[in-house]
């Protein structure tokens, strides 16, 4: 048994697709679950609650965490401490090994590339969170007590995604208005295309000896600037090559009456200068797994009309 936590954002459902090469045996867990694969087992269950964790992971024999949280720092603050021991509880108890799906956030501000050996040196609320998480999983590495991998992506875009900034691009492309970036499209942006992030994370947690180390999942080297990346947008969809910028002072405005656009503010040191992802590590160990840039924006463009 292979099984999500998590697994209705657009990772979890990618993972799914992705896991059925290794396993038609996965099961599905989240507040209000539904199946990605016709095979897939459903499983109810709140993680801040011990109890219904345990339940949720007894009988797996490799745990996928990629839970989602409403994107607020207080909410981070108080839930995902709760939530992650819970889960590294019943893992030590039912001997699940567990891959955590994580984000760059406890890096904080890099100068030059980021790589698995980044120094973590949050800057922000959210990456203090994600600062105490990791240390809650290395304390469990450094006792060995169960098996435990980390799989990073940064800012991600494809198909079916509802929740990244990269959704001021497509949707708005897709609706016909003019694409939009936060506060500089000059400096270089790495993304990571999630059917990669999906297929990268099945291949890691099916991979005995990947465990007890950090991996950036596989995401284009090329230093592509958003500028770049929206121009090409434009290109595939034969639109006009303009482009709205959030400026860091609009966005101060804004966030006085959207929660999200305020809680993104402590986060804009990723888009001011350059944010740069090396995944490297991954590819001289599986070979080249990720989208070309070119590729992925023209199939999201395609992927866009077909919705619409």
């Amino acid at each position: 048994m292979q099984t999500i936590l998590g697994a209705g954002g657009i990772i979890g459902i990618e993972l799914a697709k992705a896991l059925t090469q290794y396993t038609t045996d996965i099961r599905i867990v989240a507040r209000n679950p539904q199946k990605v694969n016709e095979t897939d087992q459903v499983f109810k269950a709140d993680l801040l609650n011990p109890g219904e964790t345990f339940r949720a992971i007894e009988g797996s024999e490799v745990v996928y965490l990629t839970v989602g949280l409403k994107y607020q720092a207080k909410v981070w603050q108080e839930q995902w401490p709760i939530l992650m021991q819970n889960v590294i509880n019943a893992c030590i108890r039912t001997g699940a090994k567990l891959v955590f799906f994580d984000n760059v956030y406890m890096y904080g501000k890099v100068d030059g590339w980021m790589t698995e050996e980044s120094i973590m040196r949050p800057n922000s609320k959210k990456g203090k969170v994600r600062t105490r998480l990791i240390s809650m999983l290395q304390d469990e590495m450094h006792k060995n007590t169960f098996p435990i991998l980390i799989a990073r992506s940064v800012d991600f875009y494809g198909p079916g995604t509802k929740n990244s900034v990269t959704n001021l691009i497509f949707d708005n492309i897709r609706d016909g208005k003019k694409p939009q970036w936060l506060v500089d499209i000059n400096v270089p942006h790495s993304l990571t295309y999630t059917p990669d992030a999906g297929k990268a994370t099945a291949l890691l947690g099916n991979t005995p000896d990947a465990y007890n180390q950090i991996w950036h999942l596989p995401t284009d080297p090329e230093k592509i600037t958003m500028k770049s990346f929206i121009h090409q947008a434009l290109e595939a969809a034969g639109l006009p090559q303009k482009i709205g910028i959030f400026p860091p002072w609009l966005l101060t405005i804004a966030g006085l009456f959207n929660t999200n656009i305020r809680e993104i503010k402590e986060m804009l040191y990723q888009y001011d200068s350059p944010y740069l992802f090396d995944s490297s590590k991954f590819e001289k160990r599986f070979g080249k797994m990720y989208t070309p840039y070119s590729e992925g924006i023209q199939y999201m463009i395609q992927y866009n009309r077909q919705k619409r």
